[in-house]
């Protein structure tokens, strides 16, 4: 290695370094979404390049930190998205996913080829969990520590940003599990993931785990700790919060919970967990959260994968009533039964649904926004005839004015 390539190198780590402790000591979250590569391999949820692309730039938009843009050696439609992603896609970090083999960190390459180089990136995985070991790779330890080094090492010559995860971390003896990060590191990652894989975790096993991986892990303050969290469980988002509450400096999640089997941490859903109570994480960070129920209804379009009535943030549900005293206290203070208001997640506004529950205060709201009569008399006969519908009716405009008119 000449002395000017020897200097660049001293540089190029010295910039690294900086990097990282300002990340560490600003003590931000940096939200990194793989809506367009876990998020995609959801059975049903195939997204053309283009629809990439349009994800991509909603995320920008929302202030994601880094996107997990696709696996180009799995793909030549990952490749191609990439592609037209490069150029557009300006402020977050592009990453591309890679198995432990230099072939994956040359595909990588070239399909981010263009990109600025502190804008792109490589995440490796490779399993280590004694299931892995024994019955997919049929590796020792040290034949995986073995691989680590091979190509974390030769993925740092191409990348100014590489992570390496090891998959099925949550399954991984505690020892070995810090032994593989701190090898990452010194052969040159910048990141380490924490994921968990299958979902198995709760919130105090997530905690007990990212306490060992930077108690077992002596290096770790020379990386970002990132946690990566699956749904198997229904815990996710908690096991996501509480990787934050214990220090992670990256949580990455996917648009609407997206992702295998029960899906990934819903990125809306961590995102305003946090802002919402700033008071117990006080953690910054810099996603725009009233962008949050658009990028959903949009994913969704996309994906062709519905929003569950009750989802969280972007749900049809979740701005709607049709309780008469629930709808009683949202007309007098929409606060009273509501955990945050629409406008705060870019949500339309509340929805007051008249159906078997509603009252009268409601009844009467509806008919003075159609500019009709809301005396006593007609109120008690509309509301009349709306209990005397049959399971499943809806009750629109059409049939207010019809019940309102004597």
């Amino acid at each position: 290695m000449g002395l000017f390539t020897q200097l660049k190198q001293k540089v190029g780590d010295a910039v690294k370094r900086s990097v990282i402790a300002h990340h560490r000591r600003s003590r931000a979250v940096l939200f990194s979404d793989t809506t367009l590569r876990d998020g995609e391999q959801m059975p049903g949820a195939t997204l053309e390049p283009e629809d990439k692309v349009r994800i991509a730039l909603a995320l920008e938009e929302a202030g994601i930190h880094s996107i997990d843009a696709g696996f180009p050696a799995s793909s030549e439609k990952d490749v191609e998205a990439i592609q037209m992603m490069v150029g557009k896609v300006k402020k977050p970090v592009l990453t591309a996913l890679c198995r432990t083999v230099k072939g994956d960190v040359d595909a990588a390459d070239r399909a981010l080829a263009g990109q600025p180089v502190h804008k792109r990136g490589v995440s490796l995985f490779l399993g280590t969990s004694p299931l892995h070991r024994e019955h997919k790779l049929n590796k020792t330890k040290a034949e995986i520590l073995g691989i680590i080094e091979e190509t974390v090492g030769y993925a740092g010559e191409k990348f100014p940003i590489v992570a390496f995860s090891p998959e099925d971390a949550s399954r991984t003896e505690k020892d070995f599990l810090c032994e593989c990060y701190e090898l990452a590191i010194a052969c040159g990652a910048t990141t380490i993931g924490f994921p968990d894989t299958v979902g198995v975790l709760t919130p105090e096993k997530t905690r007990d785990y990212v306490r060992a991986i930077q108690d077992g892990t002596p290096s770790v303050e020379k990386a970002l700790l990132a946690v990566h969290t699956h749904n198997d469980y229904g815990c996710a988002v908690a096991n996501t919060l509480a990787g934050i509450a214990e220090g992670a400096n990256v949580v990455q999640c996917t648009v609407n919970g997206i992702g295998e089997r029960a899906g990934n941490a819903s990125l809306e859903e961590v995102a305003i967990a946090l802002a919402m109570n700033e008071d117990q994480y006080g953690r910054p960070f810099k996603l725009d959260v009233s962008k949050l129920a658009p990028l959903c209804e949009l994913v969704s379009e996309l994906t062709g994968i519905p929003l569950p009535p009750n989802k969280p943030v972007a749900g049809r549900n979740v701005f709607a009533t049709e309780a008469g005293i629930h709808q009683d206290g949202l007309l007098k203070n929409p606060d009273t039964y509501l955990p945050f208001r629409p406008e705060k997640v870019g949500a339309d506004g509340i929805h007051l649904v008249l159906g078997r529950h509603s009252g009268r205060r409601a009844v009467a709201h509806e008919l003075g926004r159609l500019d009709l009569p809301s005396d006593d008399d007609t109120v008690t006969r509309v509301l009349d005839a709306i209990k005397s519908q049959p399971k499943g009716a809806v009750v629109d405009d059409i049939l207010l004015r019809t019940w309102a008119t004597p």
